[in-house]
């Protein structure tokens, strides 16, 4: 299956120096990564990119940036959000499962290269996909969730228990 927002780079011509390779989704694949992601739109997706081959693959650094319309997921008001993130890729022949690697801090995070080719558009897509606020809120969802009778954490955990404990004791 090819992804809605797909720029491979095939791994022949992908020579030995760094090489700078900008992206950007247009309305069709915008609209089709809206409906993938669950959000109501995605206004702007643009990649730039550095490709260089090392000796353990083909490592792609770099910036994504976007524009993104989603949902409260309380009133379902419709929240605008930036995109506005570094990527740092490797892509790699095949993953070993078993083997345990140990990251430092400037390790990259690692792709399994699939058909010859690594696809920058889907590692721009999936990078924003990440970035999004799985739990968007609008300022008016604290008030939504209380009219609705949903208590806070802190009045349903044990300090919220203590507190009514303390109020019934003072004779509120």
């Amino acid at each position: 299956m090819t992804p809605e927002f797909s720029r491979p780079e095939r791994l022949d011509a992908i020579g030995a120096g760094e090489r700078e390779v900008r992206i950007a989704a247009d309305p069709a694949e915008r609209a089709a990564l809206a409906t993938r992601f669950g959000v109501l739109a995605v206004d702007r997706l643009e990649a730039v990119l550095a490709v260089r081959r090392e000796s353990a693959g083909i490592a792609v650094r770099g910036h994504v940036s976007g524009a993104v319309v989603q949902a409260c997921s309380v009133t379902g008001v419709p929240l605008d959000a930036t995109i506005d993130e570094p990527v740092a890729l490797l892509f790699v022949e095949r993953l070993d499962e078993q083997e345990e690697v140990e990251l430092d801090a400037g390790a990259l995070d690692t792709v399994e290269i699939e058909g010859g080719a690594v696809d920058l558009g889907e590692a721009a897509a999936e990078t924003m996909a990440l970035a999004l606020d799985p739990f968007p809120r609008s300022p008016d969802a604290a008030t939504a969730l209380r009219e609705a009778g949903v208590i806070s954490e802190e009045e349903a955990g044990p300090f919220g228990a203590l507190k009514d404990l303390k109020a019934k004791l003072e004779g509120r």
